[in-house]
């Protein structure tokens, strides 16, 4: 694969800054979140999305105030997408009482209501009724709300996926099925696991369109997703949108990713999302945005780290059974 530049042309002024801030938002927060790993300053497993900030960000691009969003255990970078503060996003990951689910949910369950971001899940697939549900309750409240479900290749396979997009199709729900195909499911090349090669084509099982995305561009992804929310809106129903993009880490973190191929990793480098929009925008343009989120991150993990942890108390609050 060649690398292409990403066409600013159709963008406002200060539009390519604002992507690429949001884009270094998620890099630099996952780089973070890597490094507190190694010293284990967080509990259990996380699973890291550096590569695949171009189809978050190009995606809720296109979403306002209202719209809502579910997504995946590999799902920090599409919260913080989604507009979520970072430092309650680092205060979750350590355990800290001020994250953004008190510190009780961890890597794979943040949510932030506020923002739209109903949550990640740690089940593959079990985000897509949830989508469909907020769908629903928009269209019957009459609102012009979108929901959009961020889900890997693999879940494409899950019975969940099926029901949910018929559902969705039958009904014209105002959702946006989104599949970041960073080409493996967990361990498994897709080819391994799926007998078709453009995961986009299953659209038309279900009477839907289905597009497919560079998703190493985030112009372009922004693009495509402006216009299934449009149709969306209309009450013309759902899209499926498959974006083609690679995780430049293993599965989780002690997944060190041997059973790719030699030259894979060098490859899809050379096709970073952010490298990309870095190239088009220039050094000029890039290099300030760049310094400016790198204060921000760091800024926002110091005041992570500075917070208690839950008190004892809170152990049962909020637990209903």
């Amino acid at each position: 694969m060649t690398p292409t530049l990403p066409s600013l042309s159709d963008g406002r002024p200060g539009d390519a800054e604002d992507l690429l801030r949001d884009m270094l938002r998620i890099r630099l927060f996952e780089d973070a979140v890597r490094d507190l790993f190694t010293k284990n300053l967080m509990r259990g497993s996380t699973h890291l999305c550096q590569g695949q900030e171009a189809v978050t960000v190009g995606v809720c691009a296109a979403l306002t105030d209202g719209d809502t969003m579910t997504c995946t255990y590999r799902g920090h970078g599409a919260v913080i997408a989604m507009g979520a503060p970072l430092d309650r996003c680092f205060g979750e990951l350590l355990g800290r009482a001020g994250g953004l689910c008190g510190g009780k949910g961890g890597s794979m369950h943040l949510a932030d209501i506020s923002v739209g971001a109903l949550g990640s899940n740690a089940i593959v697939g079990a985000h897509l009724p949830m989508s469909c549900g907020a769908a629903l309750a928009a269209q019957y409240r009459g609102e012009t709300a979108v929901s959009v479900a961020f889900f890997g290749d693999g879940a494409t396979n899950i019975g969940t996926f099926h029901e949910s997009v018929n559902l969705a199709a039958i009904w014209k729900l105002p959702v946006l099925f989104v599949i970041e195909n960073n080409q493996y499911g967990e361990y498994s090349p897709l080819a391994a696991t799926t007998p078709i090669g453009r995961l986009a084509d299953r659209a038309g099982s279900y009477g839907i369109p289905g597009v497919h995305v560079d998703g190493n561009d985030v112009v372009s992804v922004r693009h495509v997703a402006a216009e299934a929310v449009a149709r969306a809106r209309a009450g013309d129903g759902p899209t499926l949108i498959e974006a083609d993009t690679y995780r430049h880490l293993g599965h989780s973190r002690s997944d060190p990713a041997t059973y790719r191929p030699t030259g894979e990793l060098e490859r899809w480098l050379a096709r970073d999302p952010i490298t990309l929009l870095e190239r088009a925008m220039g050094e000029t343009a890039a290099g300030p945005v760049r310094a400016e989120v790198d204060e921000e991150v760091t800024a926002a993990l110091d005041r992570a780290l500075a917070w208690p942890c839950p008190s004892p108390e809170e152990l049962t609050k909020d637990v209903y059974a």
